[in-house]
């Protein structure tokens, strides 16, 4: 499979300024696979130490942090002579190493010339409550699930995601009935890597569903393994809400629909541990869309998204046929998994918010910070062109450009410009 973040990867390996690496994701987004792939196509060896399968290297960094000594240790562990530029050192599950994350800030001081990446599971946590974090001696890469481009790729589609990337809408609208079916098989299938292998290996939409719940099974575990006890049940109670919240028209959480008369207070540190473990992604509201964004949000009005639009199928349950066939239960949810793809393929560029106006109804799905100006993004799960909270959006803010995303094809208007769904990307 190919996966573009390769391509920051190469970018970091090459840079003047490179430091220590840490990739971030959540747990199964395919981190160590990145890696390793990165290595072998672009290094002549790798130093690869697991901190979770090593157990005994756990105390590595508790004596010191003589590089020279841990470089040796690392050597002799990983059976890899180490040479700078040539070996990538690769620590994985650096969370289970004791001050591993610090180490990384020596790494960066006095061996500046070797290339360092760490990743690991429930990475989030730690960077959080690290104490000691090496601020400004290294750098980040977040790691999400599969975008629907990758996933044509991985299914042999490599000239429909080439039609995407150039923006060759004539084209494409001559593939537009093909590129709507494979998306709504994207819909359940996902972005999980394992999910997406076992599909393009021909593997039934069923054996994608039990991967899926397979995953679903290790988060629950997660839940129990990682997160402290007293919160566990608030934890379990957010995560199942997930297909409830986003099926309303007003997508805005609710606390309420995770437990009758329930209170920001009572899940607020839940709701933060699901979203340092990166299993969800939560959309703020803004209170006016101006630059910058971020000034203007409200905390306390937001809706959350799940890490992958195929597990949130999974965990509404959709079958196949709804999904694919686009039958009257599908038909019912089908806003949820159009919205949540269009997050997942937005938050790989952007940071998005959305606006709702108060005592209003107008509201618009997504707003995005674009070449210094506020975009607002409208989004339409099939081909219904009517965009009257967008058109009116335009008209009270001057906006510049506006984005109504839709299964209809590519088209410009004088004030709005339609994207097909499949093109998120051109974006």
């Amino acid at each position: 499979m190919k996966r573009y973040a390769i391509n920051e990867l190469i970018r970091w390996k090459d840079s003047r300024r490179r430091k220590p690496l840490i990739i971030e994701g959540a747990r199964q987004v395919g981190k160590t696979w990145l890696v390793k792939e990165f290595a072998a196509k672009h290094y002549k060896k790798l130093a690869y130490i697991n901190f979770e399968r090593q157990p005994y290297l756990r105390k590595l960094f508790l004596q010191d942090y003589d590089v020279n000594r841990i470089l040796e240790a690392i050597s002799i562990a990983a059976h890899a002579d180490i040479t700078a530029g040539e070996t990538l050192i690769f620590l994985d599950e650096i969370q289970e190493a004791e001050n591993g994350l610090t180490a990384l800030k020596y790494f960066n001081e006095d061996c500046p010339e070797q290339h360092v990446v760490a990743a690991g599971s429930l990475l989030g946590l730690e960077l959080h409550r690290d104490s000691s974090f090496p601020v400004g001696k290294v750098q980040f890469l977040q790691l999400r699930p599969m975008s629907f481009l990758e996933f044509l790729e991985a299914i042999g589609e490599e000239r429909l995601a080439d039609l995407v990337i150039n923006k060759e809408f004539e084209k494409l609208a001559i593939f537009s009935p093909q590129l709507r079916d494979l998306l709504r098989k994207y819909y359940y299938v996902g972005g999980m890597p394992e999910a997406v292998l076992t599909y393009s290996e021909g593997g039934g939409l069923s054996e994608v569903r039990e991967v899926q719940e397979e995953i679903l099974r290790s988060y629950d575990f997660d839940f129990s393994k990682h997160a402290p006890a007293e919160i566990v049940p608030r934890i379990r109670m957010l995560w199942s809400s997930l297909p409830a919240q986003l099926s309303r028209e007003n997508r805005k959480f609710i606390y309420g629909l995770v437990k009758s008369g329930a209170r920001a207070r009572e899940f607020e540190v839940a709701l933060q541990w699901l979203v340092d473990t990166g299993l969800i992604y939560r959309v703020m509201n803004v209170s006016a869309p101006r630059i910058p964004l971020k000034s203007y949000e409200e905390t306390g009005a937001f809706k959350i998204f799940c890490v992958d639009v195929g597990l949130l199928a999974a965990m509404s349950q959709l079958d196949a046929s709804a999904v694919i066939e686009g039958n009257r239960v599908f038909s019912e949810f089908k806003g949820a998994l159009t919205e949540q793809y269009v997050l997942q393929e937005l938050i790989l560029h952007h940071q998005p918010f959305y606006y709702s106006k108060a005592n209003s109804q107008l509201e618009i799905d997504f707003l995005i910070q674009l070449d210094g100006s506020v975009v607002p993004i409208e989004v339409k799960a099939e081909e219904n062109l009517k965009a009257k909270s967008l058109r009116r959006f335009v008209e009270e803010n001057a906006s510049e450009r506006a984005y109504r995303i839709s299964m209809s094809d590519f088209r410009e208007e004088s004030w709005m410009l339609n994207l097909p769904l499949f093109a998120v990307e051109a974006l």
